[in-house]
């Protein structure tokens, strides 16, 4: 499951470097708060290792 948005995989990023221990969850907020809690580390990694070339930056609500 590729991101959708350059906001999207960064969140993913800051979510999996908690799981792996690198920071600390305490440090997290909204939404890499909210994928740290609800998704394991393998589909974390799927999200944060997306290529960010031409993703938008935040996904659009349409």
């Amino acid at each position: 499951m590729p991101a959708k948005s350059q906001a999207q995989q960064k969140a993913a990023g800051a979510a999996l470097s908690a799981k792996r221990g690198d920071t600390k969850v305490k440090d997290l907020k909204g939404a890499s708060r909210s994928m740290y809690e609800s998704m394991s580390e393998k589909e974390l990694d799927e999200l944060a290792s997306t290529k960010r070339k031409g993703k938008p930056e935040h996904k659009s609500d349409s």
